[in-house]
């Protein structure tokens, strides 16, 4: 037997499969690459070499108010603590987040050469200094106070930080790159204002526990922003990133075409893609115009400098400048492509992330920083609340506490007397050992009253903290627009129409158009001009085809590019844009509207609003049936995800009847069926948030109910269920205090029926009214007589048996001078009166 055969059946030696060993060596390296090399963690967005950089830099005290340290200090600090690997990879990390080119918001305030985008090196590190950048503080505010785990360093000798507290979402604002074995990452940098506005809607909703829509959150960050500047082109694929993870997004330079001197042209670039080296494009293009490729340029000039891109490049007279930019953006990197993989790890497992679930997991890191900051907060002045209480007891024993410590052998004793005598606990007896006898004095005393008055208020805060998470949610909110008002700035990078994605807004004209919805919830929307006016007592057109247990039930006049508001009868708020309500013709049915919104069963439209898309001014009015009326904010909804936002809180056996844009100054008029009327000023009605419920309007009669409210002006118009109506000048009712019972505003009566519809018009305005079997009449006001409140009013409509009048809708007649038009169209609606 040889000796080797004899030291393997001994045991010493033990014998493995190599392809076992292979694989499990394999798997170790690519799991120590992964996580602790070339992948950013979720929180913070830092690569362990990143972050082991700062929290070495904030150890050696280089705050942004310091003086600079040399990077080779920096490098070597970090090397020997906290990174085993080499120098040059921690010196390139440190600089790469000292270039402007490079980190749309840098981490460290660099002094001396740093590179450029030519692609030069920096300068070696016994040359440049650096120091943290004011924006980096925020990664490392409160690291103190316990907020983040630290772990052994690879030693065991120090400790680092597993993650940093992170103030702001660094992963998206200055996004990632790294390759790892078997994936790599690509995280695009963003605009801080954009991202931080994003997570505070976020943090809104989830305070309302309502769920937020990717599409809301991608509407608010639209696409990267990069460093360098440029334009994206199109925004198709990276909203595919923002919901799946993986895009990419089309980068183009600046480029502008100027003339020259005799005749010529030249194109001159301001900026270029991310990541692309200057040099190496000003080559390219020079190549391609020696291979002649493109041809018609005389001369390429690089005249950049520290304040910025400027590529000059001269055209001969006869050439196309547009033609031979477009030849350029396709055959140089004047036109890049940037791939996005949303790549990081979420508790060290890589996950490719969607924008929601990055935001997603960056708040819920602030929960647990805000929670264990407050925890340390909470503990440090409960134990100074202690002790002050303590000293404060004592001076109400002076005398007795100084003899009993003159009186002992020493401070052990002391304590221990004081202990006894007074019940203080350890803390408290050795602080009072230790007092001065400064303490002693009146003004000392009143410093330490005030201290503990001031700690009660501070616990009783931090304990709300900790008690009420929508509060903490709040304090997020607050210390997240602080970052943003500090650090947010404009964007440089702009966001070009690609030819290639049509946009359904461009293509659609401006117009008004007269919006119904019928009592099953089918709406259509249909040209303003279909309709030509009528005189009072006509017959009207047929506005919709309907069944007998159908009919336009509501309507509205309004632009296609406007967005259009929906409160429902639950109080809910949703929103469309004009355009996408489908078109259809007057005999039409239109489109069920559950196809539209995300409507629950048992929930219909009870009121409709236009808002233009600069017109978010100005507030909101909502009357209950039951008489309650709340005011809030119209820019509060502004965002409206698909599944709707709460618009007004109530009980079980209310529901919304009517919604009005007011301005903060009007006078209001609501309406009950029995024919009463309050009016009031508006400025009654606090101004409150979207899920209060409001306060009292008027007060009701038994049987009776609301049947619309309007801004008052002018005359108020009432329609009745039989097509009757009058106008009544605003002053013939007395301006009452809010929550009356009212004054008399209409007389119902068998014939006229019960009032079913309310406007406060002048004599320029138009009337649309539609009765259940759809049947619309457009009339001009001035056509209506003016009565007092307790006449009957002139009939507005002929009504057939067994038709009553649903709804009416005040337009104005800006349109007038189309009526000859209309006259024009009697070959299409000349028969309309004669339809029903």
């Amino acid at each position: 037997m040889s000796d080797f055969d004899q030291t393997l059946q001994d045991g010493r030696i033990k014998g493995i499969e190599i392809a076992d060993e292979m694989k499990g060596s394999f798997l170790d390296y690519a799991m120590s690459v992964i996580v602790s090399r070339a992948l950013p963690d979720v929180r913070d967005g830092l690569k362990p070499v990143h972050r082991r950089i700062l929290y070495s830099m904030s150890e050696l005290s280089l705050e942004p108010t310091k003086g600079y340290k040399k990077c080779a200090r920096i490098t070597g600090d970090t090397m020997g603590k906290y990174h085993p690997h080499g120098d040059s990879s921690i010196y390139n990390a440190l600089v790469r987040m000292a270039q402007d080119f490079s980190m749309r918001y840098m981490l460290v305030d660099g002094h001396g050469n740093f590179g450029n985008l030519d692609g030069d090196n920096a300068a070696a590190p016994r040359y440049t200094e650096a120091r943290l950048s004011r924006l980096s503080m925020e990664m490392l505010a409160d690291i103190e106070k316990e907020t983040v785990d630290f772990i052994p360093n690879y030693d065991e000798e120090f400790t680092e930080p597993s993650v940093l507290p992170a103030r702001f979402p660094n992963l998206l604002v200055n996004g990632s790159v790294g390759i790892a074995v078997g994936m790599s990452t690509n995280i695009p940098p963003h605009n801080l204002t954009d991202v931080i506005n994003a997570v505070l809607h976020r943090v809104d909703n989830m305070r309302e526990g309502i769920e937020t829509d990717i599409e809301d959150l991608i509407d608010i960050v639209k696409a990267p922003d990069f460093p360098t500047g440029g334009a994206i082109l199109g925004t198709r694929g990276i909203r595919e990133a923002y919901r799946t993870g993986r895009g990419r997004c089309v980068l183009r330079s600046e480029a502008t075409i100027e003339p020259m001197s005799g005749g010529r042209e030249q194109i001159r670039i301001t900026a270029i893609p991310y990541q692309v080296n200057k040099g190496d494009l000003v080559k390219k293009i020079a190549d391609l115009v020696k291979d002649k490729k493109v041809e018609g340029i005389t001369d390429i000039r690089d005249e950049s400098n520290r304040f910025g891109v400027r590529i000059i490049i001269e055209l001969r007279k006869d050439a196309n400048a547009n033609v031979i930019l477009n030849q350029l953006y396709k055959m140089s990197p004047l036109q890049e492509t940037y791939g996005i993989i949303m790549l990081a790890l979420v508790n060290k497992e890589p996950k490719i992330l969607t924008l929601a679930e990055m935001i997603e997991h960056y708040i819920n890191h602030q929960r647990e920083v805000i929670t264990r900051r407050t925890q340390f907060d909470l503990a440090k002045a409960e134990r100074r609340a202690h002790i002050l209480e303590g000293l404060l007891k004592a001076l109400d024993h002076i005398d007795e506490i100084i003899a009993l410590i003159r009186s002992s052998q020493d401070t052990a004793e002391a304590r221990q007397k004081l202990i006894d005598r007074f019940e203080f606990t350890d803390v408290q007896a050795q602080a009072i050992v230790d007092m001065r006898l400064r303490a002693l004095t009146g003004l000392e005393r009143d410093r330490l009253q005030a201290e503990f008055d001031e700690l009660q208020v501070l616990i009783a805060e931090l304990r709300r903290i900790l008690a009420d998470g929508a509060y903490l949610l709040q304090v997020l909110h607050e210390e997240l627009t602080k970052v943003r008002d500090r650090f947010g700035d404009e964007r440089r990078t702009s966001i070009m129409i690609d030819p290639g994605e049509i946009n359904m807004e461009d293509l659609i004209d401006d117009a008004q158009s007269v919006i119904t919805i019928s009592n099953l919830g089918y709406i259509k929307r249909i040209p303003l001009e279909t309709y030509r006016s009528q005189g009072r007592g006509g017959r009207g057109v047929v506005g919709m085809q309907t069944r007998d247990e159908d009919w336009v039930k509501d309507m509205f006049i309004a632009n296609t590019h406007d967005h259009i508001l929906f409160f429902t009868s639950t109080g809910r708020t949703h929103s469309l844009r004009g355009f996408e309500i489908p078109e259809a013709g007057r005999q039409a049915k239109g489109m069920p509207l559950v196809n539209l919104l995300a409507l629950p069963g048992g929930e219909t439209v009870v009121g409709m609003i236009p808002v233009t898309k600069d017109g978010w001014d100005g507030n909101l009015l909502m009357v209950t049936e039951k008489g309650l009326a709340k005011r809030t904010a119209l820019s509060q909804f502004q965002k409206i995800n698909k599944n709707g936002l709460i618009a007004i809180t109530f009980r079980e056996d209310d529901t919304l009847m009517t919604v009005l844009r007011t301005t903060g100054e009007n006078e209001l008029f609501i309406a009950t069926k029995n024919g009463r009327g309050i009016r009031f000023a508006e400025s009654q009605v606090r101004l409150s948030g979207r899920t209060s419920m409001g306060s009292r309007g008027i007060k009701l009669r038994e049987g009776d109910q609301v049947i619309g409210a309007t801004a008052a002006e002018g005359n108020v118009l009432v329609v009745t269920e039989n097509g009757f109506g009058k106008c009544t000048p605003l002053e013939s009712f007395r301006d009452k205090n809010r929550g009356g019972m009212g004054v008399t505003v209409y007389k119902p009566s068998e014939k006229t029926g019960a009032l079913v519809g309310i406007a406060a018009v002048t004599e320029n305005d138009g009337l649309i009214i539609i009765n259940s079997e759809g049947v619309i009449i457009r009339i001009k006001v001035a056509d209506i007589s003016v009565q007092g409140p307790y006449a009957s009013g002139v009939r507005l409509i002929n009504m057939g048996a067994g038709t009553q009048v649903v709804t009416i809708a005040k337009i104005t007649d800006d349109d007038s001078q189309e009526e000859d038009e209309q006259e024009a169209q009697d070959n299409i609606l000349g028969d309309d009166n004669n339809e029903n």
